[in-house]
């Protein structure tokens, strides 16, 4: 794994001392790319206890295929936090592809995944949400964005801007998908710091204002019993959530 800095933090000597590389790769480009065996790759013997735990919520076998990520591809994880999705998106690709990790700030539970061999083809971005792309990355296959973007809500940032650079980063055809915990119709963004939550079409309106266009959405992650009313950690009942796909065109 490779790290990139926008401005220094107080972790960076531990990444330095765990031995990790300091630049960006230049980025592959997605030849031949092929559907790769995404039951075989989450059954791989490598990946942790609690990554087999998070599947059971996350279930990550109907959310690759919904994505359609193919081997060789240039991704671009937003909000990576300590690395699950990333990990994924990393076997996913293989060894000819490349993943981008963004954060604003260096998690100490991503820098406990970085040193593994699945995380060879990953660079970690500490960037800014509203500008959250490396100098010189560009024509990315695709962005996740997977349960953060309502965080960005609560950041001093513009998201249309954030919103714009990714889609500048994306090349034409390639794809964003993102997934969130629901917010009761019309609650917009009033109930991203309180419940962790955030209105689908609030998140529909943005990303269309930026150019984008809604190809798919995926319903495994709905449950419709949740009254989406309380906040989403220790939810007595599942947690509504909602999974979309955008393409730029």
């Amino acid at each position: 794994m490779h790290v990139t800095l926008h401005r220094p933090d107080r972790l960076f000597a531990a990444f330095i001392a765990a031995g990790l590389i300091l630049g960006i790769a230049a980025p592959s480009q997605s030849v031949h790319a092929q559907t790769p065996d995404y039951a075989a790759l989450i059954a791989a013997p490598d990946r942790t206890e609690a990554d087999r735990q998070t599947d059971a919520r996350r279930d990550p076998l109907k959310l690759l295929a919904f994505i359609g990520v193919k081997t060789g591809q240039i991704v671009l994880d937003m909000g990576a936090g300590g690395g699950y999705s990333t990990e994924l998106m990393a076997r996913a690709v293989g060894p000819d592809g490349k993943v981008y990790a963004q954060d604003d700030k260096m998690r100490e539970k991503f820098a406990q995944r970085g040193g593994t061999p699945a995380m060879r083809n990953v660079t970690y971005v500490i960037r800014p949400f509203d500008d959250p792309v490396p100098p010189g990355v560009h024509d990315l296959d695709v962005i996740t964005y997977f349960f953060a973007y309502h965080d960005s809500a609560n950041l001093p940032i513009d998201r249309g801007v954030q919103n714009r650079k990714l889609f500048e980063a994306l090349k034409p055809g390639g794809i964003l998908v993102i997934a969130d915990h629901a917010a009761k119709a019309g609650a917009g963004t009033s109930v991203t710091g309180t419940l962790h939550r955030i209105d689908e079409d609030t998140v529909k309106a943005e990303f269309a204002a930026a150019g984008f266009r809604l190809v798919a959405e995926g319903g495994f992650f709905r449950h419709p019993e949740d009254p989406r009313d309380g906040k989403v950690f220790r939810s007595p009942v599942p947690v509504d959530e909602f999974v979309l796909k955008f393409e730029k065109p």
